[in-house]
């Protein structure tokens, strides 16, 4: 792709380095094109560009007709290179604008404070100096607040690590272009270097040649560890300090460890039965082996830098005192043994290193040569920390110490919670079993809601076990009961927060929890000491997923909550219970506009709920990466929360794609996570100062509405048109998907067929392909439209809404995004693939006309001419996008009619799919969305 290429070149001055990027990443491309295919293809590559983007300018059939012809000419190898080049052109592109993000925040911290960048850490705490909140009140509100990021294994991250790995090298070097002291030779030696990796890329596969194993994807997440979060978390505390003692230079800051990751890889075995116990517990194995890697590194780094002398300065009598201890409990090997007795120091860090290596050894287990907990780690970190102080090397403490002093409360040796998440019917089935084994209930999933409370509340203050050692159950029973052997072990072996929550997706009842708690009465999570005091280390923890389930929630909560035998353990938990809401089944249940309303009621309700049994609630957001399933940038989708709902806390899942384009880059990581830190604390400040909502509860009662209305027409078409499903499966890219080979769980439950049954990250990433974006915007119009009617004083109030209540305007805005994305040209093609002609184009027509209504609306209580006209940046990168998505739409929709037309396994099927798989990859990198 030649300079001329490059529509990104069209801009406004701002962007000039950006521009400049992308043009020489694109002539590179160029260049490796003619090098690999000859000019022949990158003219080729150019033609089909040319009249994609001529088409977006003009709606000629006839020109349309003569672009297809040409996509249907193209032989098999020039299809293939043309499908790899637009796709490798998107990779070079999304790096581009990535290192711009981090260029931009770098052009901010170089003013000196003189531009504050919004959204940045520092622009909160000065706002808040600025208001007058006090010191004290501030430091109240650090106390309380918290989010935990977990990183989940669900499969829409369809680039392959090493691709990563290339991505990563080539962000490295085009970042060097900045620098305005490089030689001519320099950039000469940097452009070859980005050719050899641009050329790389090329000859790399970016399919995977087989499902990735649980394993693959535990190692694929402690990726972002290693590289990224173990530095840029705590970078982030510091900035908070920095700020803290600027805008408040008299007082002095407390900043406990509020901002952590969690993770859900190779503890969910929600369907998907590779996850066992064993599984989980190589998961925090490797889990720890990297946390004790990256101490065993940072302290080897100290040694270079803590060489102070005994004959210059005078130690801590207690550093001396700590390290004649270790020579009397560790043993050193002589090569290993620091010769100079005049550098403390490093004779203390030799022996740091030593027991960091002997913690993982069991051969040392129950001695003082291996730190058996982080505490200890901490405790040697901090004798250190307060000697250097005391011989005013008080820099070196700050800038080297307290960091990796940082990292381990971060870290511990765990490195992250693990969480655990089964489905609700594999504990019945479980306790089903082993209570009919015992002759305490013959059968008792079909007990009543209320006999397996009062049954399930008896057992867990029976302080008898209720399984008998010299019975046998079935292999499930036996894995689930292993799974909480497991558990028990691992608090023993990694330390009592490597797992504390235990998921239980699609729960419906109060008797779902306790039937967690009483399995895990059963190895030692529970039990109830002599004096009547509960005792619990792992809490069962409700995920909402339905409409129905939403609409229960509360009536659960508040029937969980009057079990003594459950409330009892909540205390140990810091009086907070957690509690999942799921936005992905939500929305495929009930519509994205009512999924976001029924959220926001359940929020609102279960807080009332936990409030009147002086429980705080700490609510988990399953959302995803795509706009159908929740998907916003994360200061976006913390300050979208309720503020009286953040009181115990906040989780987010981070998934697939989200994981790469948010921590793969060191400048991006800190960025997201510095909005996040910001949104966290203005969010905790809304709390305290709640904004004037004299209006919300008349915006309350319209929107309900506005959700009725909505849910009725989603679930016309999704749940009661008998043609619907079929139309689905065929006019989109759903069959192929699943052979993608991006996660190891099913993309179905059970290995059924049933639309029930298939899972939102393929639902999802189907209708992204294809261009419709259905889950993210459809049925919004029509609830729109039930309330306004065409009545002026309706709009008006629509407007209003949009202007004064934040709820709203989050939900049109993200509406205008899916709206923006969408394209119903592209999806008409798509739509033809249906088997059923006529009810092809009866369904494409009913959603073009949604669509159609949707942005017409949004645009009048908007007031904009165009959708997406108050994100100009967005809006104008759609728009650059689109020719080069364009062509691999069709060459998709070609693909999988010539696909699908096959009989049986061929050799030309499995060549076609293959293509197929890359366009996939291709329309994903170009619309940066999977699922």
């Amino acid at each position: 792709m030649t300079e001329a290429t490059i529509d990104a070149t069209q801009g406004n001055s701002s962007n000039q380095l950006l521009r400049r990027d992308v043009r020489f990443l694109g002539n590179i491309l160029g260049e490796v094109l003619i090098h690999q295919g000859g000019q022949e293809l990158l003219n080729l590559e150019e033609q089909i560009r040319e009249m994609s983007k001529t088409l977006r300018a003009s709606s000629d059939p006839a020109l349309l007709q003569d672009f297809k012809n040409v996509i249907r000419s193209l032989s098999p190898e020039d299809r293939h290179n043309v499908v790899r080049a637009f796709a490798i052109y998107f990779q070079l592109v999304n790096i581009a604008e990535q290192n711009h993000r981090i260029r931009r925040k770098r052009d901010y911290d170089r003013s000196s404070g003189e531009k504050i960048q919004p959204g940045s850490i520092e622009n909160t705490i000065s706002e808040l100096s600025k208001q007058d909140v006090p010191a004290d009140e501030l430091q109240d509100m650090l106390q309380h607040i918290s989010l935990e990021l977990v990183m989940t294994a669900h499969p829409t991250e369809a680039t392959r690590r090493v691709v990563l790995e290339i991505h990563q090298r080539i962000a490295e070097d085009v970042m060097k272009l900045d620098n305005p002291s490089l030689t001519n030779r320099e950039r000469e030696q940097l452009r070859e270097k980005l050719v050899s990796e641009v050329l790389t890329l090329w000859q790399t596969d970016e399919l995977r040649d087989r499902k990735p194993t649980v394993l693959d994807e535990v190692r694929n997440g402690l990726y972002y560890f290693d590289e990224t979060l173990f530095d840029v978390l705590p970078e982030v505390y510091q900035e908070l300090e920095r700020c803290l003692n600027k805008y408040y230079p008299d007082s002095d800051w407390a900043i406990p460890t509020f901002l952590r990751f969690g993770s859900w890889i190779g503890g969910d075995r929600d369907g998907n039965p590779s996850v066992t116990a064993q599984i989980t517990w190589e998961t925090l194995t490797l889990h720890r082996q990297l946390a004790l890697q990256k101490y065993e590194q940072q302290l080897v780094q100290l040694m270079n830098h803590l060489s102070f002398s005994t004959n210059i300065v005078k130690v801590t009598p207690e550093l001396l005192a700590s390290i004649e201890l270790d020579k009397q409990n560790i043993r050193l090997k002589s090569e290993d043994v620091w010769r100079n007795d005049n550098e403390p120091y490093r004779i203390k860090l030799t022996y740091m290193v030593e027991k960091i290596a002997n913690t993982q050894n069991h051969g040392f287990k129950n001695t003082k040569a291996k730190y058996s907990a982080p505490e200890e780690l901490l405790d040697d970190l901090q004798l250190i920390d307060r000697s250097l102080r005391n011989h005013y090397a008080d820099y070196t403490a700050n800038i080297y110490i307290r960091k990796l002093i940082r990292q381990v409360e971060l870290f511990g040796f765990h490195l992250a919670g693990l969480d655990v998440r089964q489905h609700s019917k594999e504990h019945e089935a479980a306790m089903n079993e082993i209570l009919a084994r015992m002759n305490i209930a013959g059968n008792y999933s079909i007990l009543s809601e209320e006999e397996k409370i009062a049954l399930l509340s008896r057992l867990l203050n029976d302080p008898r076990p209720l399984m008998s050692p010299y019975l046998e159950y079935s292999e499930s029973t036996m894995e689930v009961i292993s799974v909480y052997k497991a558990i028990k072990a691992a608090q023993a072996e990694f330390g009592q927060k490597c797992i504390t929550t235990y998921l239980i997706s699609m729960t419906q009842g109060a008797s779902d929890l306790l039937e967690v708690m009483v399995l895990g009465k059963e190895v030692g999570l529970y039990r109830r000491e002599s004096d009547g005091t509960v005792r619990c280390t792992l809490q069962p923890a409700p995920l909402f997923e339905t409409i129905e389930d939403l609409h229960a929630a509360p009536g659960i909560m508040d029937t969980v909550f009057n079990i003594p035998a459950y409330r009892d353990s909540i205390p140990d938990f810091n009086n907070i219970q957690e509690i999942m809401l799921g936005y992905s089944d939500s929305n495929k249940d009930g519509g994205v506009l009512t999924a976001n309303w029924e959220l926001r009621v359940a929020l609102k309700d279960i807080t009332k709920v936990a409030k009147s049994h002086q429980v705080k609630l700490k609510f988990f957001h399953g959302r995803g990466g795509a706009l159908g399933r929740g998907g916003m940038p994360l200061n976006r989708s913390i300050l979208a929360q309720p503020p009286e709902t953040i009181g115990g806390g906040i989780k987010i899942t981070e998934q697939g794609e989200v994981l790469s384009s948010r921590y793969a880059l060191k400048g991006i990581a800190y960025r997201s996570l510095e909005q996040a830190t910001s949104a966290l604390i203005t969010s905790a400040y809304l709390a305290k100062k709640p904004l004037d909502t004299a209006d919300e509860h008349e915006y309350e009662a319209i929107m309900k509405s506005i959700s009725e209305q909505s849910q009725t027409k989603y679930q016309d078409l999704i749940f009661r048109d008998p043609d619907f499903y079929r139309f689905f499966k065929e006019s989109t890219p759903l069959p192929e998907i699943g052979e993608l080979n991006i996660g190891s769980r099913p993309s179905k439950r059970k290995g059924s067929d049933r639309f029930e049954d298939l899972r939102a990250i393929p639902w999802v990433f189907a209708w992204t392909q294809s261009r419709y974006l259905l889950p993210a915007w459809y049925a919004a119009g029509s609830g729109l439209q039930t309330y306004y009617q065409g009545n002026p004083d309706k709009l008006q109030k629509l407007k209003e809404m949009y202007e004064s209540w934040s709820f709203f305007s989050s939900t049109i805005d993200n509406l205008q995004m899916a709206l923006g994305k969408a394209d119903m040209l592209i999806a008409q093609e798509y739509s033809q693939m249906a088997k059923n002609t006529e009810a092809g184009k009866r369904i494409f027509e009913q959603i073009r006309k949604e669509y159609e209504l949707t942005s017409q609306l949004i645009l009048q209580i908007t007031g904009q001419k165009e959708i997406l006209d108050n994100q100009s940046v967005i809006q104008e990168s759609i728009k650059l996008r689109n020719p080069y998505v364009d062509p691999l739409s069709y060459l998709q929709v070609q693909l999988l009619s010539e696909l699908r037309s096959l009989d049986g396994d061929s050799e030309n099927g499995a060549n076609l799919l293959r293509e197929v798989l890359l366009t996939i990859n291709g329309i994903a990198a170009g619309l940066r969305n999977t699922g």
